[in-house]
């Protein structure tokens, strides 16, 4: 089984990123912040302009270490990729069967993990909170959402998976603001908004959902996938649509938990987020420091994952998915197995 290494998260203002041997250096003002060996990193994911050196960038792609690089709000910018990695004759089936009616079963097993996985975060809280959230409202959604779980199987076209996806996100959405135990002026949730997220939770929200792209994009380049290849979102000029397509399954268990985590726990605070003129969300510094290192803390912690029935950390999730789905389509598995949180 792979190993979870580290990941190396740059929030420094005007941080400059070289090499020096077999290690990466953070710069600023021509002094050295910080020297961390190469052999220790997984990722490096930096917040910021300067940028970082040529010799760095070829050293991470030789390495096989994800270099992503984000705006210092969190938006992205960009990742450096080295040469293609794996099969060829594994690509070329992913080309292939994303044009054939055969990815509307794959499609549809990212759209099954998804909605059981955001009926699980409903129960969750219906478990564990029943005194202060409407258990009733939770429950008919968490039923609608199994319904829509079984109408998926006589979905036969793409399309018509999108349409269903689209009526589960109303309904789990339509409740994420009864999850929010705490701190309810400060973080509350209307609806979902994006490019600019326009509330304190949108803002998290998409933070977190950055941060899981670029790690659900390494791990499907790791095992020799192409990332912007997909089989339920429709492909687009640089859009990672694979990457998207593993994402969903896992969003609510990453990603979503962990913002209600946060929150409810009050680990952040409303103070920390602030709002543009435009009418956008940023999240100060101090803040997205607070959600990176919880947000490793998180990777760390063990599961039994339920398909391998073996222990492994959460952070190598998005890596053994993509695993199996590379698996699957290699023809080494009947059937894509979606990853359901227990």
């Amino acid at each position: 089984m792979r190993k979870l290494l580290n990941v190396l998260y740059v929030t420094t203002p005007d941080a400059y990123l070289a090499l020096d041997g077999e290690n990466v250096l953070i710069k600023k003002d021509e002094h050295v912040a910080m020297r961390m060996p190469l052999h220790n990193l997984e990722n490096i994911v930096y917040f910021g302009y300067p940028g970082a050196s040529p010799g760095l960038m070829g050293a991470c792609a030789e390495h096989n270490i994800g270099l992503c690089f984000l705006t210092p709000n969190g938006y992205f910018l960009a990742r450096v990729t080295g040469r293609v990695k794996g099969n060829v004759l594994l690509r070329k089936k992913q080309y292939f069967i994303s044009e054939e009616n055969e990815s509307v079963g794959i499609a549809a097993s990212f759209l099954a993990a998804k909605i059981g996985n955001s009926r699980k975060v409903i129960e969750r809280a219906i478990r564990d909170h029943s005194l202060v959230v409407d258990v009733e409202a939770l429950r008919r959604v968490s039923d609608a959402l199994k319904e829509l779980m079984r109408a998926l199987n006589n979905c036969t076209t793409v399309a018509d998976l999108m349409g269903f996806e689209g009526s589960a996100a109303k309904l789990y959405f339509g409740v994420f603001d009864q999850l929010i135990l705490h701190q309810h002026d400060a973080f509350f949730f209307k609806e979902r908004s994006r490019r600019p997220p326009l509330d304190n939770l949108n803002a998290l929200l998409s933070f977190l959902y950055t941060l899981l792209m670029h790690d659900v994009s390494s791990a499907l380049e790791t095992v020799g996938l192409d990332p912007y290849v997909g089989f339920l979102h429709q492909d687009r000029p640089g859009r990672p649509s694979l990457a998207l397509d593993l994402m969903e399954e896992l969003r609510p268990v990453f990603a979503d938990r962990l913002a209600l985590t946060l929150i409810n726990r009050k680990q952040i605070t409303g103070q920390g987020f602030h709002q543009k003129e435009s009418g956008g969300i940023l999240m100060d510094d101090e803040t997205r420091k607070c959600v990176l290192k919880l947000w490793q803390a998180r990777k760390q912690e063990e599961i039994i994952h339920p398909y391998l029935r073996e222990k492994i950390p959460f952070g190598l999730v998005p890596y053994v998915q993509a695993l199996l789905l590379a698996r699957y389509l290699r023809g080494d598995l009947d059937a894509y197995p979606p990853f359901f949180w227990n």
